[in-house]
């Protein structure tokens, strides 16, 4: 594929539309019980349940999920939970007082699959309610979210990939399993390399974590690579190294090597991961010398993985479309197919999709995912696993009850490099029996 509306490099701005649809506030019958003076006993019994509060529904595939916050002197609480909270329209994600309580709560009705990240914002002055996500108010939105605390009372956290404070982190009992990401005591555990490169093509220098798996051997056959982005994210806080070694030490993927790609800042993040050819250049012909040069892996395009979230995932099917050759599988998880948006740079919405379903059929294989609670991503999304499906591609698909949130990716991933690999032909015996 060539061409392409963004040659001038321009970072990506994202749409931020108003949510379509209300969010699913309730009343909890919990807090509904509750009398003035009566809350002592209250705070005990969720201090030892944890929060959020969870409370079944008329229909069990629900669930009534309810914020909590202790008040301490607060004028306000809003509640930052990922893509329940809408920026554009902040007014239904800030809690409520009850009437002659220290208690301030806010309920939603979600289905029983959802899992997501949030935090909390504590206001000692009243909130500002910006009234739209560029608007003159943005500054105040941005002070809020700065603000945000973990919730004291929910023992469960999820490292926060911008810095600052962890998230706390929900899942409800229908939520899907995750069970190949965490640390598992006795699993032969693969090594990590750090090491800074060079780019004479982007003129700047970043960090690259290499992993290679147990038992790595410099002869033999060649590894398989999977090659992913936004890898100051998944070399550090969400520690991708654990999930390889589960997946490889139950034989749910064969041994393979990871080139884990540092995205600098996020201005940089955002020129070189918005279908950029300069970056799709030092892919090929600097990031992948480099790593030949160092570590035995294949040059096979149907063993090599490319990978990547958000705008992560746009870049990982528009390499793979620049360059076949090379890249021949595309894990993208909830890919910003968006991209360029209405009128950016002159050019229509989603014209990665559009180029592909004009474009004849290329040798490659598809694993898409995407949150249902991401309003500006579902439907591009859809469109794109049509384009693919009607053109014959190889696809699996994949729909969560979530939102843009890394706490859905990390089990995410795990599933779309089994779905990728279970493809391929059998591995060697030399390179599988490590």
């Amino acid at each position: 594929m060539t061409g392409g509306p963004n040659e001038e490099r321009r970072p990506a701005l994202p749409p931020h539309t108003r949510r379509p649809t209300p969010l699913p506030v309730v009343d909890s019958p919990r807090i509904a019980a509750l009398k003035p003076g009566g809350t002592a006993q209250f705070w005990r019994t969720v201090e030892a349940e944890g929060t959020p509060l969870i409370e079944p529904d008329d229909d069990p595939a629900y669930r009534i999920v309810t914020f909590l916050w202790r008040d301490t002197g607060q004028r306000a609480v809003l509640l930052h939970a990922n893509k329940l909270t809408d920026y554009n329209d902040l007014a239904p994600s800030l809690l409520r007082r009850l009437d002659g309580t220290d208690v301030w709560h806010l309920s939603y009705r979600l289905r029983a699959d959802w899992r997501g990240t949030y935090a909390l914002s504590p206001l000692t002055e009243a909130p500002v309610e910006p009234a739209v996500w560029r608007g003159p108010d943005r500054a105040a939105w941005q002070r809020l979210r700065a603000g945000a605390v973990t919730d004291p009372l929910n023992p469960r956290t999820f490292p926060n990939k911008f810095g600052g404070p962890d998230l706390s982190l929900a899942e409800l009992p229908d939520a899907p399993s995750q069970p190949w990401w965490p640390a598992v005591p006795g699993t032969r555990a693969g090594m990590v390399a750090v090491a800074r490169l060079n780019s004479e093509i982007l003129g700047n220098a970043r960090t690259i974590w290499t992993y290679t798996p147990p038992g790595y051997r410099d002869r033999g056959e060649p590894y398989p690579l999977l090659v992913l982005f936004d890898g100051d994210v998944w070399g550090r806080s969400l520690a991708i190294r654990h999930t390889l070694d589960n997946l490889i030490a139950a034989g749910q993927i064969p041994p393979m090597i990871a080139l884990l790609v540092d995205s600098i800042d996020v201005r940089t993040r955002s020129v070189e991961l918005a279908c950029d050819h300069e970056f799709t250049r030092f892919l090929t012909d600097e990031l992948l010398p480099w790593a030949t040069g160092r570590w035995r892996l294949t040059a096979d395009p149907a063993r090599t993985i490319v990978a990547g979230q958000s705008l992560g995932g746009l870049t990982a099917v528009f390499a793979a479309t620049r360059v076949p050759e090379r890249f021949g599988n595309v894990l993208s998880q909830a890919g910003s197919f968006w991209w360029p948006g209405g009128g950016e740079f002159g050019a229509e919405p989603c014209w990665l999709t559009r180029h592909l379903a004009a474009a004849p059929r290329l040798p490659i294989a598809f694993d898409l995912e995407v949150g249902l609670l991401e309003w500006e991503l579902l439907e591009p999304t859809r469109r794109l696993r049509d384009v693919l499906t009607a053109k014959g591609y190889p696809l699996t698909y994949r729909e969560y009850h979530g939102g843009h949130d890394s706490a859905c990716w990390r089990g995410g991933i795990a599933d779309g490099l089994r779905a990728l690999t279970a493809r391929w032909s059998t591995v060697s015996s030399e390179v599988a029996c490590v």
